[in-house]
């Protein structure tokens, strides 16, 4: 059954009424519902990417109108006379089945707590042979107690769990769906909302559309296409709203929900997963999500959804469940058979209970009694075979896959891709909606925006560096060029070197908060993960500039360094190349470790390592062989001799002069006439006349004392800013190995 005719009107708050509007021009015409006869199932919707071809038809004849501000309704149908097939697409799984070793973790991070023991196996059996189908235009719900498999079975049918793991099948209008394809043409909401906390709702659905709507979309496109979600998931009060997190107010538990499902859905998916999306809300909350779902189903796409415990509003806007009890079915059919299978089961549900709750009631009693829920498992089995003696795909659509995503494409659906051109569907739609020189754009967009709605994450930084860098230009303010000042010129060095790392280990969490988004968006191909990379590199060295700026303009004139102006800039040159390794090194760490307190532990510590080995200490001569390669992988020795030897480069320049010898040992305290004695003494003995003002030490004595002698300033500044790329590839391969959201 479709809709001929469709009314577009706006929405103006956020209510939990049945008639959620489906979408809404972002001008300030007042249009009002047309009245249809009443239908006894909701009819297939057209599509976004209809309506909005619709709307801007309209608006090409808006001439035409005397008043652009009276009521006006636009009729909308589908093009040509043949109404859109039903059920095009109808998804298929078979005998899935899927266990794990007893014991064993499940590496993917965001699975649910599915499992159960099997003795006789010694597995954790999660899917135990299941089997049922979804179709176009429904919502299928997966129902049970905690453990049961809900979380399981979605990410079986998203392709979430490696293929060797799984037994089974699952298909798409009787083909099998290869995970290139499925990513394209489908859509995972997980169920905890992973959002930036600093962005507003529009802003937050407009990057969603730029990752996920091809360049060859205008912009103007893509902001009106957002604004038709945004009064589809009935945000338009909140459109303005940030996200918030704990420490900023923002919107509700209900709007984040319909956000996080509103940047999945923005290409239009043909197949939309999600993992218990009422989960933590009000029931009103939990209704506006459910029915925002229906109304997304309407528009042309399979909704499948695990959920705990839905009320009866909610059952409502259910087509299809599927109850599971430790990995099997106990029910699958739609709501209103319920009460005939427990009924026919010997359990009649009584006239008043909700019927779900009955059920997930009955299924728990069962599973605490010897035998469980096999009678249960088992009645089903026969159920299913008297209620559908043929094959389940005799009502499915005859479509061929390449067919049907034609069909949905040339309809408005997966704006993301082309129709397919060849036999090949996983090859003929693109992978990505944009190349990766327009992800980065609008990466870095996205992260300077929030990073500027949240000032004082960079502010605690430079201030850090600041306080350091005064601190320092006090204790070591205006050195002298005698023993004790290049002594502690050395000092000085050493700390402002490492101290350079040490602040950049502020910057840990700030990845790690966007880990689980980064890890949403990449599952289902948003954006590439060496765009992400190459735009986190780009972005963070304005910020580092202005740190090494401000540090070196602390400390190299209070300190007295040497070299003037040329001199400043080296130094200059030399804190940002410490700095940018550093965060390179910094930004890796937090692609591996995934707990904050576990990464700040582990860069104190191998920091501290780095410090030890650096040649401040000991020199490279002095330490064992069998450390010696923990001196080269240093981070801090390159910028700390990159900086001695531009401070010590001239030999011309005398840091030890005739008596000023002695002031390095206990002698130092003698008169100056027994000082003189000892030098006209040590003179005739080396037959080398050393007096007073004779220059004993110069820069490169202090250079060769330290062992610095292999590697050339430059080079050092080099090796230190290779180091920082060597981290940020280190950092890709960690997000490429570690991001991959399947379970083994």
């Amino acid at each position: 059954m479709s809709r001929t005719g469709l009314s577009l009107m706006s929405l103006g708050n956020d209510s939990a009424s049945d008639d959620l509007p489906l979408f809404s021009s972002h001008s300030h015409h007042q249009m009002q519902p047309q009245k249809h006869p009443r239908r006894s199932k909701p009819s297939v919707s057209p599509t976004l990417a209809e309506l909005l071809k619709w709307v801007d038809d309209a608006h090409i004849d808006s001439s035409n109108y005397s008043n652009p501000l009276q009521h006006q309704v636009l009729e909308l149908g589908y093009a040509g006379s043949s109404m859109p097939p039903l059920n095009p697409f109808v998804l298929s799984f078979k005998n899935l089945t899927y266990s794990v070793k007893v014991g064993q973790k499940l590496p993917f991070v965001f699975c649910g707590k599915d499992s159960f023991d099997s003795p006789q196996t010694g597995m954790k059996v999660l899917l135990n042979d299941i089997s049922g189908e979804a179709r176009e235009g429904e919502i299928m719900a997966v129902l049970g107690a905690s453990g049961s498999g809900k979380s399981t079975l979605i990410d079986a049918l998203a392709d979430r769990i490696a293929k060797e793991s799984l037994r089974g099948s699952v298909t798409l209008n009787g083909e099998v769906l290869e995970s290139r394809l499925l990513k394209v043409i489908s859509a995972y909401v997980m169920q905890d909302d992973l959002l930036f906390p600093m962005l507003t709702v529009e802003e937050t659905l407009m990057f969603s559309a730029e990752f996920r709507l091809p360049r060859s979309l205008s912009k103007s496109k893509k902001r009106a296409r957002v604004q038709a979600l945004i009064d589809q998931l009935g945000l338009r009060n909140a459109a303005n709203t940030v996200i918030g997190d704990e420490g900023h107010r923002g919107v509700s538990g209900g709007e984040r929900r319909r956000v996080s499902i509103g940047m999945d859905i923005v290409h239009d998916p043909i197949l939309l997963f999600l993992d218990e999306p009422t989960s933590g809300l009000d029931s009103t909350s939990a209704f506006m999500v459910v029915k925002v779902l229906q109304r997304i189903a309407q528009s042309g796409s399979i909704v499948i959804m695990s959920i705990h415990q839905p009320s009866y509003r909610i059952l409502t806007l259910l087509d299809r469940l599927i109850f599971l009890s430790h990995g099997q079915t106990v029910f699958s059919g739609s709501p209103g058979s319920v009460p005939k299978f427990f009924a026919e089961f010997g359990h009649p549900i009584p006239e008043n209970e909700n019927r779900t709750e009955f059920a997930l009631d009955l299924i728990r009693e069962l599973e605490e009694i010897p035998g469980g829920t096999g009678t249960l498992v088992e009645f089903n089995k026969t159920w299913q075979a008297r209620k559908n003696p043929t094959s389940q795909m005799s009502n499915a659509s005859k479509l061929s896959l390449k067919d049907a995503i034609s069909a949905s494409i040339s309809r408005g659906k997966l704006v993301s891709g082309g129709a397919p051109s060849d036999s090949n569907l996983a090859s003929s739609v693109p992978t990505f909606a944009n190349p990766f020189w327009i992800e980065m754009k609008v990466i870095a967009k996205r992260s300077l925006l929030n990073s500027k709605r949240a000032p004082e994450l960079f502010g605690i930084r430079l201030g850090a560096v600041l306080v350091t860098g005064i601190i320092l230009a006090t204790i070591f303010y205006h050195l002298d060029n005698s023993p004790r000042g290049a002594q502690e010129r050395l000092g000085f060095f050493a700390f402002a070197m490492s101290t350079t790392y040490y602040t950049c280990a502020e910057s840990i969490p700030a990845f790690l908060q966007e880990r689980y988004i980064f890890m949403r968006e990449t599952a289902y191909n948003a954006y590439r993960r060496s765009s992400y990379v190459l735009a986190h590199c780009l972005i963070s060295i304005p910020a580092l500039v202005m740190l090494s700026i401000a540090f070196a303009v602390t400390t190299f004139w209070a300190v007295g360094l040497a070299g003037g102006s040329s001199g400043f800039f080296f130094f200059f040159i030399t804190v940002l190349s410490a700095f940018w390794a550093g965060s390179s090194f910094v930004t890796f760490l937090s692609g591996v470790v995934s707990h904050v307190m576990l990464g700040f532990t582990i860069v104190v510590a191998i920091l501290a390592y780095f410090l030890l080995f650096s040649g401040f200490f000991i020199s490279r001569d002095r330490i064992p062989s069998y450390w010696l390669w923990f001196h080269y992988i240093s981070l801090v020795k390159y910028p700390y001799e990159a900086a001695l030897q531009q401070e010590f480069h001239d030999p011309t320049k005398c840091f030890v002069r005739g008596v000023q010898m002695f002031d390095t040992t206990p002698l130092r305290a003698v008169p100056m006439a027994v000082k003189l004695k000892m030098l006209k003494s040590i003179s005739s003995g080396l037959g080398i006349n050393i007096t007073s003002t004779t220059c004993v030490v110069t820069g490169s004595d202090i250079l060769r004392q330290q062992g610095i002698t292999q590697i050339s300033k430059w080079n050092c500044i080099w090796v230190t800013i290779a180091w920082g790329f060597f981290f940020r590839i280190l950092f890709y391969i960690a997000l490429s190995l570690g991001s991959k959201n399947k379970r083994r």
